[in-house]
């Protein structure tokens, strides 16, 4: 999944029901959809933008990802089936196979994947709902994370010991911990690099 429209970009609605074929109608619908998400900010006088975060706003939402991505690594490491622990494995797999490209795009993809089995297996769907509305506010920012210098190796052993914790050995405490480390780790790079294309 690629982002593809910017953050403060004026989002027109004759030029989105020409380019989705759809109806005023349903593109104010989805406009309003997206605001109630944070998604899209209605300026005076303007219109209908893309959201900019704020540090701050980043911030909080990467707070708020790493409590949901922990309970979620706990509860899969109780509820998941031995299929699904196989299936996160594989996905495992696919991550460090993506990590060694040069393809942010594609990085995301497979993180998506495994992030898809991981919450499959906690069997919470509101974690997934939330996670949803989270990284799509975050979109850019984890694509930051993703293509900052060393954080491919990084999120590799970040994601080996989640896997290892939550599909091999079942340790609820284990991946609650190396969920929240790699969180933390990949807000470390976001922020950052977030900072840097700002001036600050």
């Amino acid at each position: 999944m690629t982002a593809e429209f910017t953050p403060g970009e004026r989002l027109v609605e004759s030029v989105l029901c020409e380019k989705f074929a759809v109806s005023r109608t349903v593109v104010r619908e989805v406009l309003r959809q997206l605001e109630a998400e944070g998604l899209v900010t209605i300026v005076p006088n303007r219109g209908p933008e893309v959201a900019t975060l704020t540090i701050r706003e980043a911030e909080s939402l990467y707070e708020v990802r790493r409590a949901l991505e922990s309970l979620a690594g706990s509860l899969f490491a109780e509820r998941a089936t031995d299929e699904q622990c196989t299936e996160l494995v594989h996905c495992l797999n696919e991550v460090k196979k993506a990590m060694a490209s040069d393809d942010p795009g594609r990085k995301l993809e497979v993180k998506d994947r495994y992030y898809d089995v991981l919450l499959a297996g906690a069997g919470n769907e509101e974690i997934r709902k939330l996670l949803r509305v989270v990284n799509a506010r975050t979109q850019v920012l984890r694509m930051y994370s993703l293509s900052s210098e060393n954080r491919g190796a990084k999120t590799v052993a970040e994601i080996t010991r989640i896997t290892a914790a939550a599909a091999i050995n079942r340790d609820p405490d284990e991946v609650r911990i190396a969920c929240e480390e790699h969180v933390r780790n990949a807000a470390d790079a976001a922020l950052l690099a977030m900072k840097r294309a700002s001036g600050h």
